[in-house]
């Protein structure tokens, strides 16, 4: 079973929703997403905001923040996913942020990614990705993280419940 499947089958068990928000992978977790038959039942929709300006006009992403370190910044990824979940009305909310290449950008090396998940009861979580390869290996790679990080939230918080509905220790 693919990541993309996964989550999406433990978001409807939980029937929570997910919206996507997309830098460097231009609308391919989206297409991964969307790639599950039934993506329909828990993915609201996904907005690629590519320009820098875009993150900030449409995913609310901090003006200052980002005039000061660019759009490659785990702060960045982390407004992102809370930007796209509010914009889009969704439970959880994930997005990408990086440098596939050929060139660095703002200061940051080729292959320099973050991933985020926002989701409900406060939770946001962003990973440090430092990826090797094509540039396409570098976007593939940054899919299958984001989707992984929310797949290990989504697992999180099912033990979780679980130890509170058992009385666990």
């Amino acid at each position: 079973m693919t990541a993309a499947a996964r989550v999406l089958g433990r978001l409807v068990e939980r029937g929570e929703t997910l919206a996507v928000a997309e830098s460097l992978t231009g609308g391919l977790v989206a297409a991964d997403l969307t790639s599950v038959p039934g993506a329909s039942r828990s993915f609201r929709g996904s907005l690629t905001a590519y320009a820098t300006a875009l993150k900030g006009e449409i995913l609310g992403v901090d003006g200052t923040l980002l005039a000061a370190r660019g759009a490659v910044d785990p702060e960045v990824a982390r407004q992102m996913a809370a930007g796209v979940r509010r914009a889009l009305g969704a439970d959880w909310g994930i997005a990408t942020t990086g440098v596939a290449g050929p060139e660095p950008q703002d200061g940051q090396a080729v292959g320099t990614v973050y991933v985020a998940v926002a989701g409900p009861s406060g939770v946001e979580k962003v990973s440090a990705l430092r990826l090797n390869g094509s540039r396409a290996d570098i976007r593939k790679e940054s899919v299958r993280s984001v989707l992984e990080l929310l797949a290990s939230e989504l697992d999180g918080n099912v033990r979780a419940q679980d130890t509170e509905q058992t009385g666990g220790n």
